[in-house]
């Protein structure tokens, strides 16, 4: 090994230890353990993926999950098809109709929203459940389908170690004044764009 080489190695060392010190120093400062809300939104792909994979997350340690699809219900996914394999974890409601565009019904539209959002109030409630997930809200809540204040009143009262996920575009800003944690995703390249339709394993 050269002495340029060995130099470079440990400063290197030198630095990560400072890193490391630095991190544990950071983390020694974070004691609040809550139940957080979540908002995955923005143009970008992978809202609804990145809430499953906290879906997941739950099932891997034993936590029971909620999921209520509101805008999806009529669709044949992937994920729906292996989360019923794990019943005694997760309950599953798919109570959408399709987007607004394929059932051209305002009030159906209305009236499936409101039907979805009573059952998700119950999961919020039911003290079983570690974390409920409330796909494609965002949606609902952009159209008014919903009255936003009646929807922020039930997250500010949520049970305190209770997580709540909501996806879709278009999060309304009061939504994410209220949240914890809100990711926006950022659509760069999409094959959509080429001429590429929705495929089996990745949109669903």
């Amino acid at each position: 090994m050269t002495d340029d080489l060995e130099h470079d190695n440990a400063r290197h060392t030198e630095k990560m230890k400072k890193k490391k010190a630095a991190r544990e120093k950071i983390l020694a400062g974070k004691t609040i353990e809550k139940g957080l809300i979540i908002v995955h939104t923005g143009k970008g792909k992978g809202k609804s993926t990145a809430a499953f994979g906290m879906v997941m997350r739950h099932i891997g340690h034993g936590l029971r999950v909620a999921v209520v699809q509101f805008v999806k219900g009529a669709w044949e996914t992937g994920e729906r098809d292996v989360l019923e394999h794990f019943p005694d974890l997760v309950t599953i409601k798919a109570m959408g109709e399709g987007f607004t565009w394929e059932t051209q019904d305002r009030e159906r539209d209305i009236a499936s929203a409101r039907e979805a959002w009573e059952q998700a109030k119950l999961f919020i409630a039911d003290p079983s459940y570690k974390l409920v997930m409330m796909d494609e809200l965002n949606i609902v809540l952009r159209y008014d389908y919903l009255p936003l204040e009646e929807v922020l009143e039930v997250l500010r009262n949520k049970p305190a170690d209770k997580h709540v996920v909501i996806t879709g575009r278009n999060a309304r800003e009061e939504l994410i004044e209220l949240a914890d944690l809100v990711t926006e995703m950022e659509q760069i390249k999409h094959p959509f764009r080429s001429g590429v339709k929705a495929q089996v394993g990745i949109e669903f």
